[in-house]
């Protein structure tokens, strides 16, 4: 995202509530999007000139501020936007992030936390003698592959049986629909054809 400095921002704001263009038209007037602009004409309304100012240091909010504020987006139908402004905080992400952190991990995800390095406690311990283990890594893969060996063995050979299976099947059922005829029905159906071929 595109860093814009107070006097640009200024610029465009005034120009908004001065009726030049709505949102898109000054979009495509400058070059910051539609909604850069509408946040800044929203910031601008609520906290003036603070509003468009970049903060140059970084604000630190306690635990209980964080709570709060998650407390007050997750109990009440406030965009992130609006909460923002009511709040006095001006990067709306701020909030998401603290929600998003909140909803994934409960309010500890909210307290401070201490940057940089672990210190070690014992400095007796600087090089700690790395400790082969015990299992010999050839050994199991090697037992590991014969198992999958014998398991494709067994899945063959049940594969074998259940096709002979299906295939003893489908030879019952095709010697069960080759209907056979008793001899009398046979002679009686081809005395009646060829009486009714002499017939016409």
């Amino acid at each position: 995202m595109a860093k814009y400095s107070y006097e640009f921002k200024k610029m465009i704001v005034d120009a908004y509530l001065n009726g030049e263009g709505g949102y898109k038209h000054l979009s495509s007037v400058y070059g910051p999007t539609r909604r850069d602009i509408q946040k800044w004409v929203h910031n601008y309304q609520t906290l003036g000139d603070e509003g468009l100012l970049r903060s140059r240091k970084n604000d630190i909010y306690s635990f209980e501020k964080k709570l709060s504020v998650v407390e007050l987006y997750l109990s009440s139908e406030i965009s992130y936007q609006d909460l923002a402004l009511q709040e006095g905080i001006t990067n709306p992400c701020m909030i998401t992030n603290w929600v998003n952190r909140f909803r994934a991990a409960g309010p500890d995800a909210l307290r401070p936390h201490k940057k940089g390095r672990k210190k070690i406690l014992d400095k007796s311990c600087k090089n700690p003698k790395i400790v082969p283990s015990e299992e010999p890594s050839v050994d199991t893969s090697a037992e590991y592959v014969k198992e999958l060996e014998d398991e494709l063995l067994k899945l063959r050979i049940e594969n074998a049986f259940l096709k002979e299976l299906r295939r003893l099947r489908l030879e019952d059922e095709a010697k069960g629909s080759d209907v056979t005829f008793p001899e009398s029905c046979i002679n009686s159906c081809h005395s009646c054809s060829t009486a009714a071929a002499s017939s016409t």
